[in-house]
This record gives C-alpha cells, structure tokens and sequence, in this order.
C-alpha cells in the first residue's frame, strides 16, 4: 500500500534529531536496532509500516499508534522489531473489540 505519514499528519510533537536523519530507519522485521521514540525519524516509518499491515490510512489508528508510544509502550522495549510487534498487536486489540 505504502502509506506516506507527514509530520503534520502527527498529533504530537517530535524532536528533529538531524544528527540520526539519513541513518538506516525501519523498513521491515528482522531489525534490531534500537527505537527512538522520540526522534522523529524514527516514527514517521515505523507508524507507516504499522498502518502498511492494516492496509489502513485512518488518522484515528495513526493517533492511537502515538497514544501507544507515548504513554503505553514499556521502556523495556526497545528494538525496532519489538516496537513494531507491539504496536500490531495493540492495534489487532483494539480492532477486534
């Protein structure tokens, strides 16, 4: 499907960590680089891919996808993959109720 996010399509606010720009970002399991959820960068593809496996480009799942970062996703979490498993199942949760 490859859904495109903009920065504006963000419900919060995200810091612009230049220096981390042009590395790498998520693009698909296996990763296990470590997942900014502060950066940016970081989130713009990792909520893509997440909306991509919904085939979705609803702006309510794109909002939750933030709720869930922000204030659900335990800190013990932290590789890319992990973030992104996490992120399907809460949101398969949510679907089906």
């Amino acid at each position: 499907m490859g859904i495109e996010i903009k920065p504006s399509d963000l419900y919060f606010k995200y810091y612009h960590k230049k220096e981390t720009r042009d590395q790498p970002k998520f693009t698909g399991k296996p990763d296990s680089a470590e997942f900014d959820r502060n950066d940016l960068y970081e989130v713009l593809p990792m909520f893509a891919a997440v909306m991509d496996h919904f085939e979705t480009n609803d702006q309510a799942v794109l909002h939750k996808l933030e709720e869930i970062v922000i204030y659900n996703l335990p800190q013990s979490i932290r590789s890319r993959e992990d973030v992104f498993d996490c992120l399907v199942a809460s949101i398969e949760q949510l679907l089906e109720s």
